[in-house]
């Protein structure tokens, strides 16, 4: 949890802001390394954003550099209509930012560490602000609980109701849903969308590639470059790649995976259940290759949709390619 500036509520964007937020080149370097290289990003306001990449990949930079935490090397952009370089206070104050840790008081009721966020803002009614956002996440059973006692699922709920207690125009989220099960997922997803209906701009990163498929649109990173943008099945179809589903008794498929290591047009395979799942760049070798061994082991194959793990897995064999 980042302390904001006080102030009595949060400002209005600048007036003719089109976008949340509109960037473009930035570029951070610690200690030599680049961590965040050329980076553009524009997302709409409303707009559910899914932010993807492997760990280390430069997004939680990048999201510091959005809400003003951490001023660019170079680089130059507008959030919610502010200068990222002159307006970093008054962008802070107009966005929530949720982090990957949870950053609250242990031994502090629900209530009382939304009460002591409310004071950080300075909000002008803390008790009815701080009932209200009980209410709207579903917290005031739990309100005298303390924060050290919750589950996962619950110490996400709070840390989302201290980002929105403000009620930012702008909410980031750094990976809030990572170690927490798959029904306390679907019900925080549920929230997101649910802010987002009443008109709040959500960017969320996340390595949940069902909770990126709930995104309006989403941008891949890696190795500090955003090297994909757009909706799903645009960034799905960008990739241009060929899927084939393998199928056959246990140990054919066992042996065809191993036959389909290294062959011509097979750029992944993946086991699922007792199936393959197998990818390349060029179908025209892919299914050649496919065609023979499947013929070899005694297996049968079929094409089958590209999913976006396909895909993500994909762009981070050819980033790292192209870093070598």
């Amino acid at each position: 949890m980042t302390a904001p500036d006080a102030t009595a509520r949060p400002p209005e964007a600048a007036p003719g802001a089109t976008a949340a937020i509109d960037v473009q080149g930035l570029t951070k370097s610690f200690n030599g390394r680049k961590v965040v290289d050329d980076v553009g990003l524009t997302v709409a306001r409303g707009e559910i954003a899914g932010f993807l990449g492997p760990n280390g990949s430069g997004k939680t930079t990048t999201i510091r550099l959005i809400c003003g935490l951490l001023t660019p090397d170079a680089g130059t952009g507008r959030v919610l209509g502010h200068d990222i370089r002159r307006d970093g206070g008054r962008i802070k104050r107009a966005t929530g930012y949720m982090t990957q840790r949870f950053s609250f008081y242990e031994d502090l009721t629900i209530a009382e560490n939304l009460r002591f966020v409310a004071g950080l803002y300075a909000l002008p009614d803390p008790g009815a602000t701080v009932a209200a956002t009980l209410a709207d996440l579903g917290l005031t059973a739990r309100q005298h609980q303390l924060a050290g006692t919750l589950s996962g699922g619950w110490k996400q709920r709070l840390a989302l109701a201290a980002c929105t207690l403000h009620r930012p125009q702008l909410l980031l989220l750094d990976e809030p849903t990572a170690g927490v099960d798959p029904k306390a997922r679907r019900e925080f997803w549920d929230e997101i969308h649910h802010l987002a209906a009443t008109g709040m701009t959500v960017l969320v990163s996340t390595h949940y590639m069902d909770e990126a498929e709930r995104c309006h649109r989403i941008n891949y990173i890696s190795y500090g470059r955003l090297i994909a943008s757009g909706t799903v099945p645009e960034v799905v179809a960008g990739a241009a790649l060929t899927t084939y589903r393998v199928t056959g008794p246990h140990e054919a498929t066992i042996a065809a995976a191993k036959a389909l290591q290294g062959a011509p047009g097979v750029d992944q395979i993946a086991p699922f259940g007792t199936t393959l799942h197998v990818v390349g760049r060029d179908a025209g070798a892919l299914a050649a290759t496919l065609a023979r061994i499947t013929a070899q082991t005694g297996c049968t194959f079929a094409p089958t949709e590209t999913s976006l793990e396909d895909v993500f897995i994909q762009l981070m064999g050819q980033s790292r390619d192209n870093m070598q």
